[in-house]
């Protein structure tokens, strides 16, 4: 019997299974949704979660908690994070993770980070669709910041492309074109922008600068007006004002 009991304490423990992947994901998904409804609860959970090694989930979880916080830094930050962590185990998603990571640097004012974080998601191939068309769209954006004109039309063509249902890609292409002076392109894509989304007070005071570019005195009154009627309050109706006063008007 003492041989027996001996043997049978010699043999080491068994160590738990390691949760399957299906597992870990639909954590990361339970996790996302409380950020959504609680970010700073969220925020400790993925914080926990981390520490209980949740490896690159943890830290999307985390990223986002902070998104929903509008901490953007951080959340850039725990993002970039999770995409080095999830390229050593090449995990499908990790391109996406970038292009959150690079949004989340627009968010933080960093061009040259989101630049960065958003080359390392276009440049693995595997986004598709409107993901890709979302990426190209925020490195426009981050390329216009670092004053990279030619590089953001670029993108924005390919954004165009693959995001056209987006009414933001149809407007920062009319304003690029606008900046770049190509009038017809601008009044082509504004339009588009409209047809999209005619109550956006952005959309609406992008309509007038075009309109104005082009001469088109009523045009950009209208334009204006509605935006400032659209978002009394906002700085969109206030730059609305102050390009009225170039027609002596009074809002």
């Amino acid at each position: 019997m003492l041989a027996t009991l001996f043997l049978m304490a010699a043999v080491p423990a068994q160590s738990a299974p390691a949760p399957a992947a299906t597992d870990l994901d639909a954590r990361l998904d339970k996790c996302i949704d409380a950020t959504a409804a609680d970010p700073v609860a969220g925020e400790k959970e993925a914080a926990k979660w981390r520490t209980e090694g949740g490896g690159y989930r943890a830290r999307v979880c985390l990223g986002v908690a902070y998104a929903n916080q509008e901490r953007w830094e951080s959340s850039a930050g725990a993002l970039e994070e999770a995409a080095r962590e999830a390229e050593t185990v090449k995990e499908p998603r990790v391109a996406s993770y970038w292009a959150q990571a690079g949004n989340a640097w627009l968010g933080a004012g960093k061009a040259d980070k989101a630049r960065s974080a958003l080359d390392a998601a276009l440049a693995s191939g595997s986004l598709t669709g409107l993901a890709l068309g979302e990426a190209y769209l925020d490195r426009a954006r981050a390329r216009v910041a670092l004053g990279d004109n030619d590089g953001a039309r670029s993108d924005l063509d390919r954004a165009l492309t693959d995001a056209a249902e987006d009414p933001l890609a149809w407007l920062l292409s009319a304003t690029l074109a606008r900046r770049m002076n190509d009038q017809q392109l601008a009044k082509k894509h504004i339009e588009e922008a409209l047809r999209r989304s005619p109550e956006d007070a952005s959309v609406q005071l992008e309509a007038g600068n075009v309109a104005a570019l082009m001469r088109d005195e009523p045009g950009a009154r209208a334009a204006w007006a509605r935006a400032i009627e659209l978002a009394p309050g906002s700085p969109q109706a206030n730059a609305a004002r102050v390009a009225l006063e170039q027609f002596g008007a009074e809002q």
